[in-house]
């Protein structure tokens, strides 16, 4: 039986998860979606959708979707609908799962790389989170769970863009991807968002490729021109990129918001030593495991001819052969870290000695 699909739904308070999930629960989309809510604070979809006394813990809806609220351990939740699917109670294709605006996503995620049964019934596809425009500077700037969903995120949807500027639109976009520059970020307006947008992104697969955002790698390499002058961000801020403090004595510019959830990126044309990252890999994450939010990567290691990728989120990792390298394709190992004040030099010049 293939496993089924997990969306884990993040995003601060007024973010727009709620109406999100109000379209996922009313739309006529022939998919039959069960909704796991953390119930918790005012912002509940009960009281708008299922409008009932009922004390029963899953409602089915009219589209034969399932709402179920959590009132114990998401793992209980989770197995109680897996048994229920086995005996035909109930019928779900996939899950939503959507965390409390306050929540850190990353327990949620460990769920189901930590219980085995959890593993061999459920698969992450993606952890979406929203970011609302107009407040989102100020979120970001006084509430470190906020930071923390954006450097978790697969997948960033903007709302509320049409409440403030193009520029400053566009500041927040430069923000989010020094936080993370692995997830795609996209404007929305959740009434229409189309659901291929939201279900089936595979962003959390092993196997899928590592996205990085290619502009975020071409202002890595530009910042070894940047020596003597200041560059001004679209928001007239001065920039700093994350690459921007080595070798330049005394150049770094600070960007004017100094996020603690940064990101930088890694690579490399020599092989790694598998004996040696693994030792390396293992040291970091056990130092840093609780600040690592999400690592990935594409490597090149000697002693094979297919692609290592590997990923983590926090203190757990995992890695899968991917594809043969192709003829002729350059064997650079990329990867990229995001996490909450992570020591980059240490990072960089660890790798730089597991390598053969």
């Amino acid at each position: 039986m293939s496993l089924i699909p997990v969306t884990i739904l993040t995003g601060f308070l007024g973010s727009g998860k709620t109406t999100l999930l109000k379209r996922l629960l009313s739309e006529a989309h022939g998919q039959k979606i069960a909704v796991i809510e953390n119930e918790f604070g005012e912002e509940n979809i009960d009281n708008d959708i299922l409008v009932t006394e009922s004390k029963e813990q899953i409602v089915q809806m009219n589209n034969g979707c399932i709402c179920c609220t959590i009132r114990e351990d998401l793992r209980e939740t989770l197995q109680l609908l897996a048994a229920k699917r086995r005996k035909g109670l109930l019928e779900f294709d996939r899950i939503v799962i959507e965390t409390t605006g306050v929540a850190d996503p990353g327990p949620v995620a460990q769920t189901f790389f930590m219980d085995e049964e959890i593993a061999e019934t459920y698969l992450i596809d993606s952890i979406i989170t929203l970011v609302d425009a107009k407040h989102a500077h100020q979120q970001l700037d006084d509430r470190q769970e906020a930071r923390r969903q954006v450097g978790f995120a697969d997948q960033i949807f903007l709302s509320k863009t049409d409440l403030v500027s193009a520029e400053e639109t566009e500041a927040l976009i430069h923000r989010l991807r020094h936080m993370n520059p692995r997830a795609p970020i996209k404007a929305v307006h959740f009434g229409e968002v189309p659901l291929k947008e939201v279900l089936d992104l595979r962003g959390f697969n092993l196997n899928a490729k590592l996205d990085i955002d290619p502009d975020f790698l071409k202002e890595e390499e530009a910042a070894h021109d940047h020596q003597d002058h200041d560059h001004q961000d679209h928001a007239g801020a001065q920039c700093n990129h994350p690459s921007h403090q080595h070798g330049h004595e005394g150049h770094g510019h600070h960007h004017h918001h100094d996020d603690d959830v940064k990101s930088f990126v890694y690579r490399s044309d020599r092989p790694f030593d598998p004996a040696k990252l693994e030792d390396f890999l293992g040291a970091i994450v056990n130092i840093y495991g609780p600040r690592m939010l999400r690592y990935k990567g594409v490597l090149n290691m000697k002693g094979t001819d297919r692609k290592v990728i590997f990923q983590g989120v926090h203190q757990l990792m995992g890695s899968d052969l991917g594809p043969q390298w192709a003829e002729g394709e350059a064997r650079t190992s990329k990867m990229v870290f995001i996490g909450i004040d992570l020591p980059k030099d240490i990072f960089l010049q660890g790798l730089e000695q597991s390598l053969v």
